[in-house]
């Protein structure tokens, strides 16, 4: 099945390239963080008439691993202007188009590309408990055969030696890739701070909201209704809420490891409250 999609993939965008002068560009971004419940946010905003997704898939990847591949590329992702226009003509606004890669918020290069490429551009970041983040994205990578250590202990212990050097190769060769810095950043993606800290000189405070992915599943339409809000997209009604990617842990972490972990995002967690307005769901 997958083989027999390529064909059909490779056409739709070369004719997306072909005609990238006629189609939009995104106004919002799903950033991040990975396995913070970005896909189901993506569905959820994908239901709203005047939320337009990309053409072909989710996640684009143009501005951290596939910027090489030049701004026609990107723009052949997203429909077509008039279909924006003849959507915004029977709502009375206009329509935004969007994307969602949850590598962007990580990426060391990503901020400074979207805000050169995609001035005005809103960021949506999600965050979660990065204990748990960190157990979830070890057994997505291992599922998906980008781990191959089976235990997440030893994966964890492992990080520092694997992501040695990453951030000055990726900076020092900008289209270059590397894999334990995208597959095996169990720690450092958790680190939301940091990452935010980044973001903020390069698109602004006013133009990035964070919001707690406990919250969006125990309350999703308080959190739609503040997503629509700070899109300044009117209410059309609720979408179907549903939880997707969702991986069972493994195993209970350690309690030694998980207290260390807890300590060790301490500071960080603390700085967030800055961006959600209130404490973290999971140090409440």
């Amino acid at each position: 099945m997958r083989r027999a999609k390529r064909p059909v993939l490779s056409f739709s965008r070369a004719t997306g390239r072909l005609t990238s002068r006629a189609r939009m560009l995104p106004s919002f971004l799903i950033a991040g963080a990975q396995r913070c419940g970005t896909t189901s946010l993506y569905r959820a905003l994908a239901q709203h008439p005047l939320l337009l997704k990309p053409v072909l898939h989710k996640g684009v990847h143009y501005f951290d691993v596939g910027y090489s591949r030049g701004s026609s590329w990107y723009q052949g992702h997203f429909p077509l202007r008039l279909s924006a226009a003849l959507l915004g003509h029977r709502y009375g606004t206009r329509a935004l188009a969007f994307e969602s890669s949850p590598y962007y918020l990580f990426h060391p290069l990503a901020g400074e590309r979207i805000a050169a490429d995609l001035p005005g551009v809103r960021l949506i970041v999600l965050v979660r408990d990065p204990v748990e983040r960190a157990c979830s994205a070890h057994a997505h990578e291992l599922a998906r055969g980008f781990e191959t250590e089976s235990l997440f202990e030893y994966a964890v212990e492992l990080e520092s030696q694997r992501l040695a050097g990453a951030e000055e190769l990726l900076r020092d060769s900008p289209f270059a890739r590397h894999h334990s810095h995208r597959h095996h950043a169990y720690l450092a993606r958790g680190r939301y701070a940091e990452q935010l800290d980044r973001l903020e000189p390069l698109i602004g405070r006013e133009r990035i909201l964070v919001l707690d992915s406990h919250r969006f599943f125990t309350e999703p339409e308080a959190v739609y209704d503040r997503v629509l809000e700070f899109l300044g997209v009117p209410q059309l009604g609720y979408p179907v809420f549903e939880r997707y990617n969702r991986r069972a842990l493994p195993r209970r972490v350690p309690r030694v490891l998980g207290d260390a972990l807890r300590d060790h995002f301490e500071a960080y967690d603390a700085r967030l409250v800055r961006w959600l307005g209130e404490v973290p769901s999971w140090r409440r």
